[in-house]
This record gives C-alpha cells, sequence and structure tokens, in this order.
C-alpha cells in the first residue's frame, strides 16, 4: 500500500482491520501524537465516532487514560477495568462510551516510536472482558506497531519535504511558490478584488556583512513577526532573503493604510548589537486584482514588483500602488536605459564644462564636468533627463569610466595649448564606490595622460557620505587625498548629514546648494551661507556657492566673504570646443 501511494488513512485502516480479523472479539483503534503532545484519532473502523470526536485533543500526560499514559511514557499500558483504574477515573465519561456503544471492558494501548524513539501514536486494543493481551496478542501488535510506525515516519517525511517545498525555514511563513500557489488559487476563484503588497527590507545585505548572517537572521526573524502582527501568518509570506509578500483577501484594499501600519509596526522593533541600535525600515510596493482582469498571476505579480522597484527608487520607506501611468514611467525608465546604453556603444557620451569663478575678478579658476547624453538625432541631453541610468549600478560605473577618460583627454589638450586651469572636477556615485576601484581608475586616466594629481577634484554628495557603507566610501577618499586629489562634498546642505561627516571624512572644498543661495535675498539662506562660511574658514576647506543666477546673489554672497561660486550667471555648460574658446579669451585677457 505504501509503495502504491495510499494515503495515511487507508494504510492506517488497513492495520486495524487486519488485526481486528486475526483476534476474537478485540476492537483496534490507532491514534497520532501532534508535536505538541495532543491526541487525534486516525484509524478504528468499528470504533463510534461519538468516542473518537470525545477523544481528539486530548493532551497526553500520566493518568491520560491507556493511549494518553502509554504515549507519554512510551511504554505499553494494560488496563483490565476502564472503570476502575487510576488511569481511566478522570475520563469515566470515555468508558461509559466504550461500554454503551461496544460493552467495553478493559483496553491494552502501546506506543508507536519513531526511529529516534519519539512517541508518534499509540496502537489500542479494547476488550469485552476484563482482561489484559495474550501472548500471540502481543505478537500481532508486535508487528501491527512496526508497520504503523513506517507509515507513521514515511508521513511525516512527506510532511517535511512539503514544509521544505512550500514553508521558509527560517520564520516558518510561507515561501515564494507557496505565495505563488496561493495567489494563483485566489485568482481563479476572483468573485472579487484582492490585492499583495510586496515588503523590501533596507539594507539587509549590510547588515549581514557588518554583523554576520545570524544577526541579520534575528532581524527577518523580528521583521515577520512585525508583519505578521497587521495581518496573520496565513497572509504574509517569505518571498526573498529581505522580501516578504502580504495577501490582502478580506475585502479591506485600503492597501496605503495597511502599509503604513506595517512600516510602523517594522519600525516599532530593533535590535541591541554590539552597540549598535538596529532598527527595522522598508518600502512596499502593492497591487490589486479586479475580478474583470484575466487570471494572468505572473503579469500581476510583476505589476507589484514594480511598484516595489519604484517605492524603493522614489520613495523608499513608503509604499507605492502600481498604475498604468506608473507603468509608463517604468517603460521610460527602460527607454532612457536603452538611450544612455546605445550611446555608450557608439561613442556619444561626452562632457560638457562650467565655470567656477572668483566672484571678486569673474576670472575662470576651474571646471566642473558634466555628462551630457547627445542621441542619434543629435539632441543633448542633461544628467537630469536620464538620472535613472546613473542609479543603475553597471550603467553609471561605465558612465563614470567615459567621462573619466574624456576628461583627461580634455586637460592634456587644454594643458598642451598653454591654457591655464586650475583644476577640473569629476561627479562620482556610490556605484563607483561600490565597485572597490574608483581610486585606481581615476588615477589611470588623468596619469596617462600627464595631469597633475592637484588639478583633478573628485567630487562626492551628500547622499554618499550619508550611506551606511560610508567606511568604504572614507577609505576611498582618504586614499584619493592622499595621492595628492582635492576632493568636494556637493550639494551641501540637502541630504541632513551631519556635519560630524566633516571631522570622519575632511574635504577640500564645500559646495553650497542652490537651494540657500535661491533663499539669500531677506530669507534665512543668507544666514546659514554665513554660518557655511565661518566654519569652512576655520576648517580650511574652501567654499563654492552653486546655481548663482542674478547679479544680486553673486553681490551677496561676495560680501559675505564667499571667494568662489558657479551658476549660469557666469556661464551654461558648454561642449569642449565652445570651452575652448572661453578659455582662450579669457588668456588673452589676461595678459593683454
Amino acid at each position: 500500500m505504501l509503495a502504491r501511494g495510499c494515503s495515511m488513512k487507508e494504510a492506517a485502516d488497513h492495520i486495524c482491520t487486519h488485526a481486528e480479523q486475526m483476534t476474537e472479539g478485540v476492537l483496534c483503534s490507532l491514534v497520532t501524537i501532534d508535536r505538541n503532545g495532543h491526541l487525534h484519532p486516525l484509524a478504528g473502523p468499528t470504533i463510534s465516532k461519538e468516542y473518537s470526536t470525545a477523544l481528539d485533543g486530548i493532551a497526553i500526560g500520566p493518568g491520560v487514560g491507556s493511549c494518553g499514559t502509554a504515549a507519554f511514557l512510551g511504554q505499553a499500558i494494560a488496563v483490565e477495568n476502564i472503570f476502575t483504574d487510576p488511569y481511566w477515573i478522570p475520563y469515566r465519561a470515555l468508558a461509559d462510551i466504550l461500554a454503551t456503544e461496544h460493552d467495553v471492558k478493559a483496553c491494552w494501548s502501546s506506543p508507536i516510536l519513531q526511529s529516534d524513539g519519539r512517541v508518534l501514536g499509540a496502537f489500542g486494543f479494547y476488550y469485552k472482558q476484563h482482561r489484559g493481551p495474550t501472548e500471540e496478542e502481543r505478537m500481532i501488535v508486535a508487528e501491527c506497531v512496526d508497520l504503523c510506525s513506517l507509515v507513521f515516519e514515511r508521513e511525516e517525511v512527506k510532511a517535511e519535504n512539503q514544509r521544505l517545498a512550500y514553508f521558509d525555514v527560517l520564520t516558518g511563513l510561507g515561501n515564494r511558490a507557496n505565495f505563488i500557489k496561493t495567489v494563483a488559487e485566489r485568482a481563479r476563484n476572483n468573485s472579487s478584488p484582492f490585492g499583495i503588497v510586496l515588503i523590501d527590507i533596507d539594507h539587509l545585505g549590510r547588515i549581514n556583512e557588518a554583523f554576520g548572517h545570524t544577526v541579520g537572521d534575528r532581524l527577518i526573524i523580528e521583521a515577520a513577526h512585525a508583519v505578521t502582527q497587521i495581518v496573520g501568518p496565513e497572509k504574509n509570506f517569505r518571498v526573498d532573503a529581505d522580501e516578504f509578500a502580504v495577501l490582502i483577501d478580506d475585502g479591506s484594499l485600503d492597501l496605503a493604510d495597511i502599509c503604513r501600519r506595517i512600516l510602523q509596526a517594522l519600525a516599532d522593533r530593533c535590535l541591541q548589537e554590539r552597540s549598535h541600535t538596529l532598527r527595522l525600515s522598508a518600502s512596499c510596493g502593492g497591487a490589486i486584482y479586479a475580478p474583470s482582469q484575466v487570471a494572468d498571476v505572473p503579469t500581476y505579480l510583476q505589476h507589484a514588483n514594480l511598484a516595489l522597484h519604484h517605492a524603493k527608487q522614489t520613495a523608499r520607506g513608503s509604499f507605492v500602488l502600481y498604475s498604468d501611468e506608473l507603468a509608463g514611467a517604468v517603460a521610460e525608465r527602460f527607454r532612457i536605459l536603452q538611450t544612455v546604453t546605445a550611446a555608450l556603444a557608439d561613442g556619444r557620451i561626452e562632457p560638457h564644462y562650467q565655470p567656477i569663478v572668483r566672484l571678486d575678478t569673474r576670472e575662470i579658476v576651474g571646471l566642473e564636468a558634466l555628462c551630457r547624453v547627445r542621441t542619434e538625432y543629435g539632441q543633448i541631453l542633461s544628467a537630469g533627463m536620464f538620472a535613472e541610468a546613473l542609479q543603475d549600478a553597471s550603467l553609471g560605473h561605465k558612465l563614470t569610466d567615459r567621462m573619466l577618460q574624456q576628461v583627461a583627454r580634455d586637460m592634456r589638450s587644454w594643458r598642451e595649448r598653454d591654457i591655464p586651469l586650475s583644476y577640473i572636477s569629476v561627479n562620482v556615485s556610490m556605484a563607483d564606490f561600490d565597485q572597490g576601484d574608483l581610486r585606481a581608475r581615476i588615477a589611470q586616466h588623468f596619469s596617462q595622460e600627464g595631469v597633475p594629481p592637484g588639478q583633478v577634484v573628485v567630487e562626492v554628495t551628500e547622499t554618499v557620505y550619508m550611506d551606511e557603507r560610508d567606511s568604504k566610501v572614507g577609505k576611498t577618499i582618504e586614499d584619493m587625498r592622499s595621492d595628492g586629489r582635492l576632493v568636494a562634498l556637493d550639494d551641501f546642505g540637502t541630504g541632513y548629514a551631519s556635519l560630524i561627516h566633516l571631522l570622519n571624512f575632511p574635504v577640500d572644498i564645500i559646495k553650497i546648494d542652490k537651494t540657500f543661495v535661491d533663499r539669500m535675498s531677506g530669507g534665512p539662506g543668507e544666514v546659514i551661507i554665513k554660518a557655511l562660511l565661518g566654519m569652512a574658514g576655520g576648517l580650511g576647506v574652501r567654499m563654492v556657492a552653486e546655481g548663482v543666477e542674478t547679479a544680486d546673489q553673486a553681490l551677496r554672497l561676495q560680501r559675505l566673504g564667499c571667494s568662489f561660486a558657479q551658476g549660469y550667471l557666469f556661464g551654461r555648460p558648454a561642449d569642449f570646443d565652445t570651452t575652448t574658446e572661453i578659455l582662450k579669451r579669457q588668456a588673452q585677457q589676461r595678459y593683454a
């Protein structure tokens, strides 16, 4: 029967029937013991349903009838009088059912043991006389118990395989296969709308790197508990290392409200590790499945995934719901990535240069190299138009590499023409630091073109400084400065960075963000800039004001003591040829 794939219940009924046929006047029953130590009737073809129902769920223990005691002690228990024996006194009602339904007066129960000694169930003989087992019955039951052990262990293996196939080992929640199966089943019966939410835990990989996978696992368990606290275990699934999926199927499709509660539950939990407080944060994306839709589960899951990706890119720490407009934005992102990829392949990436000037003389002392993409139709795309491409780790790395190569060549050309220029700055991103070779790449490109280290400024934004991987950033910055290169902190004041970063990672130049320059006229911007100038002076750091567009702004900055600025007032970003002409004119005026 096992080889043919019969069920556990079919095999157990067959064993009981066979045992009853081999004995005279004996009723046979078979019960299982769950992992919490409770009895559950499995087989007993001639035992009344009333008795089986009354037996179900009773906890095993000493003095819990014959079956419960045998299972608890792991040894056979023979009771010749179920009405007077101490084991049965608390269960007189069960004895009365047996007497009324079957005229049973005695019971002998034997434990069914797993190979490791754990009790899986109990095999019972019920007698209509006050007696115990005969020697022949002991031999029969020994064979039956062995068979039952095989049946039970096989079922345990099946259950374990099922658990491994459909449940996450760490959290005990359903896994990805379970989730997809559940959603597919729900979609086939989509009489009402339902929703799913994907929850991505922030920075789990970095926590694993810094503190080890054991700590990361503890954090995942905390996250599982937090999400389960809101939606329940049956609707919560762990579908990836750092990702959970929630099925919303209770008529409440306010996914935003559910996510708000989930995010708050996550935020309320934390771990203490090596004097660090590790807090949980996440981003959420969701989609709603309408009854009118075709049951295309993969597409539906892709919608939720797109929403999650968009949340991570544009609204980290919050919730985004899928919409057709979002799909359009994703399609546009793909188009931009394709455009940039093609431009890289065709050599249509080029630097444009914006002047950095001395405010007192308006002399150009430096240039900021800004990445531009020339389309196949000749249109120039600014960095803002392909910002998504810069977020892509692989593509962003290639763009930076191409820019470094071309800027170094342009610098060599200006040096060969004796065009004076103090420095040129290049922008780098977190993707460049992640590669681990930024210092070597910069050194290679500029040294082979004969550009001195002191004429190269590496611009890093506040968001890079604030990144949790800042130890890697700090080490690279320290190494580049030791090479003689200058480092500028770009967009200062927009990333809410702590001033402590300036102590941990010293820089040579701080660039005041345009936001403060715009709010100088009678506003708080002027007060902040004045304070920053004082701080920079004390630290021996040069300050450059960005986004200067009017003469009034330039004058106010100069009066405050700011020496350097850049912005449309002094020149828009221009290509190599135009910039060369501007630099040549300035050189001619200087020597005139």
